[in-house]
């Protein structure tokens, strides 16, 4: 892209700096300012990576840092694993803990009802 040429506008000047520059423009007292975009953006290009980060120590000097100060410890599986006794004493005791809860609603489980669903799972056995 060629040389472009800066016309500034008195008009269009937002501030004072720029007005003194506009009007020092237009009575011939400064050179009218040219712009090479081509060349300027190739310019801040080179800037826009510093010295250290072309090495290998840019990426050292970020780790450290980004680096946590704190240590965390790793999280240890732990495996539950549910021992089936084969008691039905158990299963009537768990049955009447879930039957009070306040949670499940107007259900309720009576121990007629979990003989009748332990006789109804002999048979089916």
């Amino acid at each position: 892209m060629p040389d472009e040429e800066v016309k500034p506008n008195l008009n269009e000047a937002s501030t004072q700096d720029a007005q003194l520059a506009a009007e020092s423009i237009a009575s011939g007292e400064e050179k009218v300012p040219t712009v090479d975009f081509d060349n300027d953006y190739a310019a801040a290009q080179q800037f826009s990576v510093s010295d250290v980060d072309r090495t290998g120590k840019g990426a050292a000097a970020a780790q450290a840092a980004t680096a946590p100060n704190q240590k965390t410890s790793q999280p240890q599986e732990t495996k539950t694993q549910a021992q089936s006794t084969g008691n039905p004493d158990d299963f009537l005791e768990s049955a009447k803990e879930v039957g009070n809860s306040p949670a499940q609603g107007v259900t309720n489980v009576s121990d007629d009802l979990v003989e009748q669903a332990l006789e109804k799972g002999e048979r089916k056995n």
